[in-house]
C-alpha cells in the first residue's frame, strides 16, 4: 500500500476503534443502489439508460477482471496459468491507474515487483 492509502486506512481503523462510525443514520440499513441525487440533473437520464442497457464504467469492469485475476493467482500452484494470470493482472492495473490520470501506473509495491519479476521469468511451458 502507498503511503497516503496507509494513513487512510489507519485514521478509517481508529476512527472504527473510537466509535466513530456506530449509530450512523442509516446504519444497517441496505444501500439504495439507485440513488442517483449526486448526479448532475442533466446527466441522470443518461446514466439511467447506460444502466438499463447493462453498460458497465470501464473502471469498474477493469477493477471486477482484477479481483477476478487476483484470485486465480492466489488459489493456482505456479502453473502456467498463474504466469499468464500475473501478466494480465499487471497489463490491467496499470490500465486502470492510467484511467486515473495517475502517475504511479508502473510503480510497484514493496516486494510485489520482485514476486512478479520473478514470476515472469519462469520460461513458458
Amino acid at each position: 500500500m502507498f503511503e497516503f492509502e496507509k494513513i487512510a486506512e489507519q485514521r478509517i481503523l481508529d476512527a472504527i476503534a473510537r466509535g466513530e462510525f456506530e449509530r450512523l443514520p442509516g446504519a444497517g440499513a441496505p444501500l439504495d443502489l439507485d440513488d442517483d441525487s449526486l448526479v448532475p440533473p442533466e446527466m441522470r437520464l443518461a446514466f439511467r439508460v447506460l444502466k438499463n442497457a447493462g453498460y458497465i464504467p470501464e473502471e469498474v469492469r477493469l477493477r471486477r477482471e482484477i479481483s477476478d485475476l487476483e484470485a486465480v493467482v492466489r488459489d493456482s500452484g505456479g502453473d502456467p496459468e498463474q504466469r499468464r494470470a500475473l501478466n494480465r493482472l499487471a497489463l490491467l492495473r496499470t490500465r486502470l491507474a492510467a484511467r486515473r490520470g495517475c502517475e504511479r501506473a508502473f510503480e510497484l509495491e514493496a516486494g510485489y515487483r520482485e514476486k512478479l519479476l520473478n514470476a515472469l521469468s519462469v520460461p513458458a511451458v
